[in-house]
């Protein structure tokens, strides 16, 4: 519970305090990607990886010193990814990390996709690198969750009404959440058991 809750109070604090388009806070922004994706009937995972997708933005506000430096030269999706990976499966974490990515591949895809953003996210853009190239989206639709990131995207997109107020709290996503990390931790044990992981610094020799 106690990591649960953390990641719940990441949000509650900073999530208030980080302001999107139209007057939504980062935290609703989380809440609705979520509701949209549990009414889309998405799988437990994808519903988590939507609730956290933006996670690394609280996480680099929230850090300070020396660590707050490298924090601020990563892009948010590795930020979140990076700390989300030894608590969650990839299931979780590859379409947090992807979903950037994501982007850049709608953009390259779909001529019209890039028209719904406003000019400071076009910005944004051309600063993670524009449009994919062809060797690019070759290399990203090899990725086994490159479908669950164009997904989350879709839903990345959606998820900052701010009409949008009947939404679950977080709350709401407790139990999931913390089966999630049960479910992690249990297949960390198992690898590590076999030896798997201590050459990757998970755990020691057992």
């Amino acid at each position: 519970m106690i990591v649960a809750a953390s990641i719940v109070d990441l949000f509650e604090r900073q999530g208030r305090e980080i302001q999107l388009r139209d007057g939504v806070s980062q935290r609703e922004h989380a809440l609705q990607a979520a509701a949209l994706a549990e009414a889309e009937g998405a799988a437990p995972p994808l519903v988590l990886a939507a609730l956290l997708h933006d996670i690394g933005h609280l996480l680099a506000q929230a850090c300070d010193g020396a660590d707050a430096h490298r924090k601020s030269a990563l892009p948010h999706e590795q930020i979140g990814a990076g700390w989300l990976a030894p608590l969650f499966g990839p299931a979780i974490t590859e379409p947090v990390r992807l979903h950037v990515e994501a982007k850049r591949y709608l953009c390259a895809l779909e001529p019209g996709y890039a028209k719904q953003f406003p000019e400071a996210s076009l910005q944004r853009l051309a600063i993670q690198g524009g449009p994919l190239t062809r060797s690019e989206i070759r290399d990203f639709q090899e990725n086994p969750y490159h479908r669950a990131a164009v997904w989350l995207r879709r839903i990345d997109d959606r998820a900052c009404d701010v009409s949008r107020v009947q939404v679950p709290g977080f709350e709401h996503y407790g139990e999931r959440l913390e089966a999630a990390l049960v479910s992690r931790r249990l297949a960390l044990e198992t690898a590590c058991r076999r030896g798997r992981l201590a050459g990757a610094g998970y755990c020691q020799p057992c």
